[in-house]
């Protein structure tokens, strides 16, 4: 048999990652090379129409199972009995029926796109011959997700995450691992995938390249493919997408590493680190299914209008029951009726306030204060004060969760009554030792020296009273800071009738961790712009990962909240990863090399040391617009309105203040925008104050006053910072005030 494209006849056999060949695919016809590129044109379009027509078979196929999973369900099942060879019972037939509708509504949801993006051909003979391996003489078809006819037939496609298909991303010249050709496709923006969406692609020859440094090697993988660079630099509206067709090596090693360990990554402006923590999402949820899938799979970013933004690339890469949440959904559900001063709000996210609630809590264990009786039919146990005192010493000594101490000193109680009956009529049953446990005297005893307690009376009580406090903070937080933490405006009667601030819910959720472990633990968790998270932000995600791992992505230099980080070390011991290997992504492709360089000058004047950027993309336009005093809302329509005439999306970045008389400036202009929550297809304006414009990207930024955001507190120059790296083709600054230094030269 041909193979599809070239005639060459492929290896036998039917081993892992065997491609079977289209039966009575053209033979190049033509001479010439115009002539040999259009006949492989049209072969690699003959192939791409098989795997249209296999991917339509196997939608349909889907969908059959699911009306024969409701026959069966329903008793309609034809030919023999309902449930005869399918489900022993109804509970197992339902389960059947419940795990075939969730796979054919998977199969129908995954997102229209090209069939398979790459292509790898490995050599046949010589030393590149060998370092091929078992894929010696093989040729696969790359893409976002496996194409065969039935689960044990060889695939048509490889899924990118399968291990073959990592040469597609590693083999450099001076590392051809086995590669004898590189295929890349170029398909029409915007298309379905149909075959005659394919309109191009490119060969490069690894093992013929004859060695070139590694350094060469990053930047020929990255710029001299004009497919890739095409991708790259392709206008982009609306929300996020995958860049599983242009992964370069150093981001596929960190994609690539295993779900044991955790990992973080400090990534500077365009270097991709939300779409490697995405895709390595993506990655373990199909290298270890059953381990990510148990225990769950959570990503976490800073505000909505990010989770928008980033919401399409998992279903893309075919997972769609991936949760994406914000640290505040993760709190408890409590209706936020109250404000905090900047003093206190500050306090509510510093790490001593996780040790002043432990404090309060354990203030409530109380030692015995004298014997315990527990009656026993006719007969009383008597266990003296010492040896209660001992049980309870030695609980807190263990130091467990409140809620399993209280049942562990239950125990350890009832062991001391069943110690005595053993000496007195042997060993007592199990039941005997239920009835003792649930003894009025023993739940008593309980509640007096360790009572039950709910996470609102731990904080209400902390907040509403000043001898609980001093008593709680002393030597972890000065008078002041205790009084700023106190509730004098809004002290409630009960629990049940205070009002809760935002930040308050971080310790209501500490206190909730302190009582009893959570439930919605997870295996992995990626968490993104993780330098703008605060101590106990951390800690509610550390609570939600005991046992599993993370990848943590963020920049120090953009960090913007007052509690940004400013070394990894120490945030990572607060997310409960002490020791996690910070990895450095230093070389971008999306933001142009005049944007970064102008960035840069502004990273020795931030409070954290991180590596500067780097880009392997040149072109990009830096535009200083002066604007006449009063004029700046009208000049922004004016900007905004031209930038609209090109392709691509535009955002307009200022201080946050400012962001919402810009909005209205271009309403009334007669210009449609969008906040950053209102990430669309059709949003092609968005309207973004600097503070929040972190992760997300727009061809064309209109950056107005930067001095403004440059002065708003501490973090400006960061904020600043951010704003000059949003825009991967054009930036345009807007200023009646004299510029910052850094942007002036």
């Amino acid at each position: 048999m041909t193979s599809p494209s070239t005639g060459k006849r492929t290896a036998g056999g039917t081993g892992p990652g065997r491609i079977r060949p289209v039966d009575g695919a053209p033979e190049p016809p033509g001479e010439g090379p115009a002539g040999a590129l259009a006949a492989e044109l049209a072969g690699e379009r003959a192939y791409a129409r098989v795997c249209r027509a296999t991917l339509e078979r196997t939608d349909a196929a889907a969908q059959e199972r699911v009306r024969e999973g409701a026959g069966v369900l329903t008793g309609r099942h034809s030919g023999e009995d309902a449930g005869e060879g399918v489900a022993a019972d109804g509970a197992s037939a339902e389960a059947l029926g419940r795990y075939l509708r969730s796979h054919a509504k998977q199969v129908r949801e995954e997102a229209d796109g090209p069939p398979f993006f790459g292509r790898l051909d490995f050599c046949d003979e010589g030393p590149a011959g060998r370092e091929a391996g078992e894929h010696r003489g093989q040729r696969y078809y790359i893409g976002r997700r496996r194409i065969s006819e039935h689960p044990a037939a060889p695939p048509l496609v490889l899924d990118w995450r399968a291990p073959a298909s990592r040469a597609f991303y590693q083999a450099t010249a001076r590392r051809p691992l086995g590669v004898g050709l590189r295929r890349r496709f170029g398909w029409a923006p915007g298309g379905t995938g149909a075959p005659g969406d394919l309109t191009g692609m490119e060969d490069e020859r690894p093992a013929d390249a004859g060695g070139a440094s590694e350094a060469t090697d990053a930047a020929a993988s990255a710029l001299t493919s004009r497919i890739v660079a095409g991708e790259i630099e392709r206008p982009r509206v609306g929300p996020m997408r995958d860049i599983v067709a242009t992964i370069q090596p150093e981001q596929d090693d960190l994609v690539r590493s295993g779900p044991e360990d955790s990992l973080c990554v400090q990534g500077a402006p365009g270097t991709g680190k939300t779409a490697v923590g995405l895709h390595r999402a993506a990655y373990l949820l199909y290298t270890h299914p059953r381990r990510i899938e148990r225990g769950g799979l959570l990503v976490v970013g800073p505000n909505t209008g990010f989770l928008h933004y980033i919401s399409a690339v998992l279903p893309s890469l075919g997972e769609s029951g991936v949760g994406q949440c914000t640290v505040r959904d993760l709190l408890p559900d409590r209706p936020v009726t109250a404000e905090d001063g900047p003093r206190a709000v500050a306090l509510k996210h510093d790490e001593r306030m996780a040790r002043v609630l432990r404090r309060a809590l354990r203030a409530r264990v109380r030692m015995p204060d004298g014997p315990l009786a527990v009656p026993d039919g006719s007969y009383r146990w008597r266990l003296d004060e010492e040896a209660l005192r001992t049980v309870v010493a030695e609980t807190l000594a263990q130091d467990p969760p409140y809620e399993v101490g209280r049942e562990r000193v239950r125990a350890r109680t009832v062991g001391l009554i069943r110690d005595r009956a053993e000496r007195r009529a042997g060993p007592p049953g199990e039941a005997w030792l239920r009835r003792m446990g649930r003894k009025r005297e023993v739940t008593a005893f309980l509640d007096a020296v360790w009572p039950r307690v709910r996470a609102e009376e731990v904080v209400a009580g902390l907040l509403g009273d000043a001898a609980t406090m001093a008593a709680a903070a002393d030597g972890l937080l000065d008078e002041a800071e205790q009084r700023d933490l106190l509730w004098p405006a809004r002290r409630p009667r009960t629990p049940r009738t205070a009002r809760w601030s935002a930040a308050d819910l971080l310790l209501l959720d500490e206190v909730a961790g302190l009582l009893a472990h959570p439930e919605d633990s997870y295996a992995h968790l990626v968490v993104d712009e993780a330098q703008d998270l605060s101590p106990m932000e951390c800690r509610v995600l550390a609570r939600r990962s005991r046992f599993g791992s993370l990848t943590v992505l963020g920049d120090l230099a953009q960090g913007t909240t007052p509690w940004a980080a400013r070394d990894w070390a120490e945030q990572l011991a607060h997310l409960g990863a002490p020791g996690a290997p910070v990895v450095p992504l230093t070389t971008g492709y999306r933001v142009p090399a005049v944007l970064v360089e102008t960035a840069n000058r502004l990273l020795d004047s931030l409070p954290v040391r991180v590596p500067a950027a780097r880009s392997l993309r040149p072109g990009g336009e830096l535009t200083r617009v002066p604007v006449a005093p009063g004029g700046t809302a009208r000049a922004v329509a004016e900007r905004v309105r031209a930038a609209l005439e090109r392709e691509g999306s535009v955002g307009v970045i200022a201080h946050g203040p400012r962001a919402a008389e810009l909005a209205g400036a271009l309403a009334q202009a007669g210009i449609p925008a969008g906040g950053p929550g209102d990430v669309r297809e059709a949003a092609r304006v968005t309207v973004v104050g600097a503070e929040l414009a972190k992760g997300l990207e727009f061809d064309h930024v209109v950056l107005v006053e930067p001095a403004e955001v440059a002065g708003s507190g501490r973090h400006g120059l960061q904020r600043l910072y951010v704003a000059l790296t949003r825009a991967v083709s054009r930036l345009e600054i807007l200023h009646e005030r004299e510029l910052p230094e850094a942007v002036r030269r």
